[in-house]
């Protein structure tokens, strides 16, 4: 019994530090590549041509051309390192948007 709430915890845990570390690790090529003189066009069409051979019904829900076209062309003017820390902080601003805008859910009892 004991094995299957453990399961139920630490699977979400893990696979949330499996996406950031694969996340950290792109920003990471990216920013190799690009002082190297690869294009970020280059760069988003290779990783989103090996995402859709591994993962190909995922890459279209969870990723977005526009977000990886802004996302590269920030780590070009930045540092990987800045956008693994938005990339953490994003959850938190859709939260304080959300408290703004009244969007949470209430308890009206």
């Amino acid at each position: 019994m004991a094995w299957r709430y453990c399961h139920k915890d630490a699977l979400p845990f893990s696979a949330m530090v499996a996406v950031e570390c694969i996340n950290v690790g792109l920003n990471i090529l990216f920013k190799a590549s690009n002082l190297k003189g690869l294009s970020y066009y280059v760069f988003i069409t290779y990783t989103s041509a090996i995402a859709t051979l591994v993962l190909l019904p995922l890459v279209f829900i969870f990723r977005g051309f526009l977000a990886q076209l802004c996302a590269y062309k920030g780590i070009e003017y930045s540092s990987p390192t800045l956008a693994s820390a938005i990339g953490n902080l994003t959850p938190a601003l859709i939260y304080i948007l959300a408290v703004i805008f009244r969007s949470y859910l209430l308890n009206s009892d």
